[in-house]
């Protein structure tokens, strides 16, 4: 019987689309945001629905449709590294016509941030929960990584179904007034963000390419302490949307 359920997460899991959610917290909100969830396996069937009654209990009545208990071992064969909360899922990402439907959308009533070429999983998985949590858009990602990666789900805890995330080429970037983040660009304080802004940032290392710095349409600096090189990403992309947030008041 494992080895059955073992067999049809395999065939499940090389559909075009379907990608791997990491633990409790993620497959939560991949439920809860209407995401198409296909398979559940866990070491504990009654522990998991334990938990989800006191921390979700809008997604108790789907986890108790769709959790299948298997063994430790059996478990470990889909998921080598067991998320704490011994629970690991497959669902169906969102097609990439649908996301940039909703990226593109116009009149658009919260930023979309862009994150140019990207290298650190663990980061962009941190702005698309801070995206989320704040009600942006989306977030585009440029470069070769994958937004949808299974360390950048984790890094999100599955909030990639609360927002639009997907990759996309510069010239392919959605309409609206560009706002480059930028260590020459004009203090931030004195420059309120649209509701249909773009919210572009680039490298810690190298920020943003030419590319994108001559396709702005503003120029914009967050005020840092002399001899501090930059800000983490995320923090970055955490002050650029709290400062749209603040002038919605």
């Amino acid at each position: 019987m494992d080895d059955e359920v073992v067999r049809a997460w395999r065939v499940v899991e090389r559909e075009p689309g379907v990608v791997l959610l990491d633990g409790f917290h993620a497959l939560k909100h991949a439920l809860r945001f209407g995401g198409e969830v296909r398979r559940v396996l866990t070491a504990d069937r009654g522990a998991l629905l334990a938990l989800a009654a006191e921390l979700a209990p809008d997604v108790v009545a789907a986890l108790d449709r769709l959790a299948v208990e298997v063994p430790e071992p059996a478990l470990r064969q889909v998921a080598p590294r067991p998320h704490p909360t011994g629970v690991v899922a497959l669902a169906v990402r969102p097609s990439a016509g649908a996301n940039a439907a909703a990226l593109a959308a116009r009149p658009r009533e919260a930023p979309v941030v862009v994150l140019e070429n990207p290298r650190n999983l663990g980061n962009v998985g941190a702005v698309i929960r801070l995206a989320a949590g704040f009600g942006a858009t989306g977030v585009v990602t440029t470069g070769d990584l994958d937004p949808w990666h299974p360390n950048v789900l984790r890094g999100s805890a599955g909030l990639h179904f609360a927002t639009a995330v997907e990759r996309l080429a510069v010239p392919e970037l959605p309409d609206g007034p560009l706002y480059v983040l930028d260590p020459e660009g004009a203090d931030i304080r004195d420059l309120p963000f649209p509701d249909d802004a773009l919210l572009a940032f680039g490298t810690e290392r190298h920020g943003v390419s030419a590319e994108l710095k001559a396709r702005a349409d503003r120029l914009v600096a967050v005020p840092m302490r002399p001899g501090v090189s930059s800000f983490n990403l995320a923090t970055s992309v955490g002050m650029g949307l709290f400062h749209w947030m603040s002038g919605k008041r």
